[in-house]
């Protein structure tokens, strides 16, 4: 945990100690690579800011703070604007002290949207331009998703667009393993129907379809929220998916349920799970996927968001030696294609001018195509060109971004704490360990009934 001292310098001190984005040198030449579009680039130089500052208070640090930074230097070079990025691990904390102190940065990134929500609603945070909520709305894929978690309730009472979302992250993936489907016979399922149709067809060859882990210390069950919540998506519309995160529609209510003993069809049954419905969990998530990669294999599926081969065996090539599909959607029931995942949404704090203009410049393709190019970045934005992404995992996940019809956020992440960081996770466990889904959706509401 970071000092209390530290926490109170202020994002401006933050700045200084943490250096600029050196516009310098450029990761990529201006003009020399078709695959980008520099006329993006070039247009921002009508925007003539030079001797201008701006503080942008974000999470990232190490390489993520050098690849933001790398970002920042086209936004530096073209406008003439002097950016001091500096990445706090606390930044939660250090938001609502700077803004509270009066010392905000220019801009803040937030990694979800429920802390921006809360500042905006005390006056901390700035209106976005006009036109840009109808910007993301027609140049987003599943734009009015992205558009809606960016526009909070101002100190007027009012509504407006706060926050600009930028970078996202794909939690709607089932992992596999190439070489094992073909030595098999099997192809990746385009629809629900067809998923649970395979992983009967493995059990009828004698094999195991899942590995399934839920085991995480102190956050044992945060896996399993993640099945619930994509199977939220694929049996209710976006409208029940949001009421639910906020209490409106009832943890212990049949969709709920539902949503809970289609996460239990896979992993409450001996035949479908690696070491059987008891090793679910007790399973480390970090463990499970491993499953995929022995002979023969103890698994053919593992779902799991796009960080998870971090735990690979090393020098596991994606693509080849691994590889994901999108978790579908089912056929039968007419809700589009919803993807479950995360965000960093940036938002204004001051009305410096030269904050203004770097949202217009996140508006430009060339902002997202930089860090496209390079590593942990996928984007929803229509009008970038998929040819830049740095390698053909990254690409595979852009595209599933945007053939979404629906976008929506982690909803644990959304819920009190006591529910989405507790009761939901805990209680996942139980109905893993054989609790029925009533008993344990309504333990979890009579928990979130305490909070009122």
């Amino acid at each position: 945990m970071m000092p209390t001292k530290t926490l109170h310098l202020s994002a401006a001190a933050l700045a200084l100690l943490a250096g600029a984005a050196t516009a310098g040198e450029l990761k990529f030449p201006p003009g020399e690579d078709a695959r980008f579009n520099w006329a993006s680039y070039e247009a921002l130089k009508s925007m003539d800011l030079k001797g201008q500052k701006l503080t942008v208070l974000g999470p990232w640090l190490s390489a993520d703070k050098d690849l933001v930074e790398s970002v920042l230097a086209y936004f530096e070079t073209a406008t003439g604007v002097e950016v001091d990025y500096s990445g706090s691990d606390s930044f939660e904390q250090q938001i609502v002290i700077d803004a509270e102190a009066g010392s905000p940065p220019d801009v803040a990134i937030f990694p979800q949207p429920g802390l921006a929500a809360d500042l905006a609603r005390k006056g901390h945070l700035k209106p976005l331009a006009a036109g840009t909520e109808d910007w993301i709305k027609q140049n987003y894929a599943a734009g009015e998703s992205w558009a809606a978690y960016g526009n909070y309730q101002g100190p007027d009472g009012a509504r407006h667009q706060y926050a600009f979302p930028f970078k996202a992250d794909v939690k709607s993936l089932v992992w596999y393993v190439p070489e094992n489907f073909a030595d098999a016979g099997y192809e990746v399922p385009q629809t629900m129907e067809d998923l649970k149709a395979l992983t009967e067809q493995i059990v009828a060859d004698g094999g195991t379809p899942w590995c399934i882990g839920l085991g995480s210390g102190g956050a044992t069950g945060w896996p399993a929220t993640d099945w619930v919540e994509d199977f939220m998506l694929r049996l209710n519309s976006p409208a029940d998916y949001d009421a639910w995160t906020t209490n409106d529609l009832k943890f212990d209510d049949p969709k709920v349920i539902a949503a809970i003993e289609d996460f239990g069809w896979f992993a409450r049954n001996d035949k479908f799970v690696a070491g059987g419905a008891g090793a679910v969990a007790s399973t480390d998530f970090r463990d499970s996927p491993k499953g995929l990669f022995t002979a023969p294999p103890q698994c053919y599926l593992h779902r799991q968001a796009s960080f998870i081969p971090s735990f690979f065996p090393e020098g596991t090539v994606i693509g080849q030696d691994a590889d994901f599909f999108y978790f579908p959607a089912y056929a039968s029931q007419d809700l589009g294609q919803p993807v479950l995942g995360a965000g960093t949404m940036f938002a204004k704090m001051t009305d410096n001018p030269a904050a203004d203009a770097f949202i217009s410049f996140l508006e430009s393709p060339i902002a997202h195509e930089i860090w496209m190019a390079q590593t942990g970045f996928v984007t929803p934005y229509k009008a970038v060109n998929p040819e830049v992404y740095g390698d053909e995992t990254l690409k595979k996940m852009g595209a599933i971004l945007l053939n979404a019809t629906t976008f929506r956020f982690d909803g644990s992440d959304l819920m009190p704490g006591a529910i989405g960081a507790g009761a939901f996770w805990t209680g996942m466990v139980d109905y893993a360990g054989g609790k029925p889904a009533e008993e344990v959706a309504k333990s979890i509401q009579t928990t979130w009934d305490t909070l009122k």
